[in-house]
């Protein structure tokens, strides 16, 4: 069952790309529409389950909420530098070693020789399944090189703000139930800070609220699944979703890709699976 609770966040955050593609609008538009979203799932949350909200929780979960900002608008930025298709399997080879590492060394997840091998052995699949699936046929085109460039340094940034958000949760023992509402507020709160002079309130923003819930939904049972297998499985095993972002980027949304790309996207798939296979075993 623990298994099975880590996956469903690999199918809601996988769609998040796709989503948001379809519904339209610019990084700023996308990330704080998808907030309200999140808040309005928060509230439900907090309503529905009557969770205690300590102070350490508020202020713990709007820190981990502002993290989330900081990397979701800039991953957002990304994808309009080099696409989705590009754009989520680098962030998740980015995101698979930082928090995958921090919950080896930062809160000591693996505990003997077995598991170390097993982690590291997922690790390094999951990791070269991201670069493949991101591999680009070169052109040498000096445009696309330098969107390739910048598409690079945000998700350095991204990725920073991503290993923050889960880090600060685990850090802080926090309940799934309980920090949701507040590390939505904070999330609202850094979609804001981010959003000011890039008109970011119109329709394509109301819309992204249904992007909004779909990543709630992920966030409970990425939370859930932190508590009771750890985060160095729940987070490796969410980013599995990068199989439905970067085939539906293609296949939904347009995206091209030459031959090669292709076969290089499928092995990726295939090592991302075998990757999460392996830390299912873990467990």
């Amino acid at each position: 069952m623990a298994i099975i609770i880590a996956l469903i966040p690999a199918l809601a955050w996988g769609s998040i790309g796709l989503v948001s593609g379809k519904l339209g609008g610019n990084a700023y538009q996308q990330t704080l529409g998808m907030t309200f979203g999140a808040l309005v799932f928060g509230i439900g949350t907090w309503l529905f389950l009557q969770p205690t909200l300590s102070t350490k929780v508020w202020l713990l979960g709007i820190l981990s909420g502002l993290f989330w900002a900081l990397g979701q608008s800039q991953q957002f930025q990304a994808m309009k530098y080099i696409g989705v298709s590009m754009t989520v399997p680098m962030s998740t080879g980015m995101q698979l070693v930082a928090n995958t590492l921090a919950g080896a060394l930062l809160f000591h997840e693996w505990q003997n020789g077995q598991q170390v091998g097993l982690g590291l052995t997922a690790l390094v699949l999951l990791v070269l399944g991201a670069v493949l699936t991101s591999r680009k046929e070169s052109t040498g085109e000096a445009s696309g090189n330098q969107q390739y460039a910048q598409g690079i340094r945000t998700l350095l940034v991204s990725t920073a703000g991503y290993a923050g958000y889960t880090i600060v949760v685990n850090a802080g023992h926090l309940g799934a139930q309980a920090v949701v509402l507040p590390q939505a507020v904070g999330m609202v709160i850094g979609a804001l800070l981010f959003s000011i002079g890039h008109d970011a309130i119109n329709r394509e923003t109301a819309l992204n609220v249904i992007t909004g819930l779909v990543w709630g939904t992920g966030n409970v049972f990425m939370l859930m699944a932190m508590r009771s297998v750890g985060l160095a499985i729940a987070f490796s095993m969410s980013q599995m979703g990068i199989v439905i972002s970067t085939f539906g980027s293609i296949f939904l949304l347009g995206e091209r890709k030459t031959h090669k790309e292709m076969t290089w996207v499928t092995w990726g798939s295939l090592l991302i699976i075998a990757g999460g296979v392996v830390l299912g075993v873990m467990k």
